[in-house]
């Protein structure tokens, strides 16, 4: 558990992994099946969250009538290449994630720590929010290419597809295999410097 990722692991992961969605030509038209969702979701799950909370909740959009419902909430620019995906995940935060807890987290009463408090929905954001990346990881190490975004209108995905519940959307991630064709050079990153201090 402590041998770093060979390089190829490290490029399909990070390195030379890109995002894909530019324009609606992004996608080859190949299928992302169900099993290979049910293996994403297998392997996203297991990235760490506090208290094993793990509060996102994912809609794998991939059908025709699922399409038809989310496209009016999507804005302009992020529509045809949305439409043209194979599949588009919601990713979604659970504000009621502490009802699980008692399974989750069984050995004591974690439910507790955030039933009827007020940390308790940044909590659920925060977490979900990182169960996000890792999906997006994890999709990527089965060999997916993703377009992780925004541009959508929130509400109206949360009326389509959690209406009745306390479960809210976050970002989308279109997801299949992406044409390298359709890619723009890559935008740079910070340095270390940049970015970073070690105190």
């Amino acid at each position: 558990m402590h041998t770093p990722l060979d390089p190829a692991a490290l490029d399909q992961l990070f390195l030379k992994a890109r995002t894909y969605g530019a324009t609606a030509n992004t996608w080859l038209p190949k299928p992302v099946p169900e099993d290979l969702l049910r293996r994403l979701w297998d392997l996203a799950k297991m990235g760490p969250t506090a208290a094993n909370s793990s509060p996102m909740r994912v809609v794998f959009v991939a059908t025709a009538e699922g399409k038809a419902r989310l496209e009016p909430a999507l804005d302009a620019g992020n529509r045809d290449k949305t439409m043209a995906a194979p599949v588009t995940a919601i990713v979604a935060t659970d504000h009621v994630f502490y009802e699980k807890l008692p399974y989750l987290f069984p050995h004591t009463d974690a439910r507790a720590w955030f039933e009827g408090k007020p940390h308790a929905d940044t909590a659920a954001f925060r977490n979900a929010t990182l169960q996000g990346a890792y999906l997006v990881l994890a999709a990527r190490a089965l060999g997916l290419d993703c377009g992780p975004m925004s541009g959508f209108d929130n509400a109206a995905v949360d009326r389509a597809f959690f209406a009745g519940t306390r479960v809210r959307s976050n970002f989308l991630v279109n997801l299949g295999y992406g044409d390298p064709a359709s890619l723009f050079p890559r935008s740079p990153r910070l340095s270390f410097d940049e970015a970073c201090t070690i105190a």
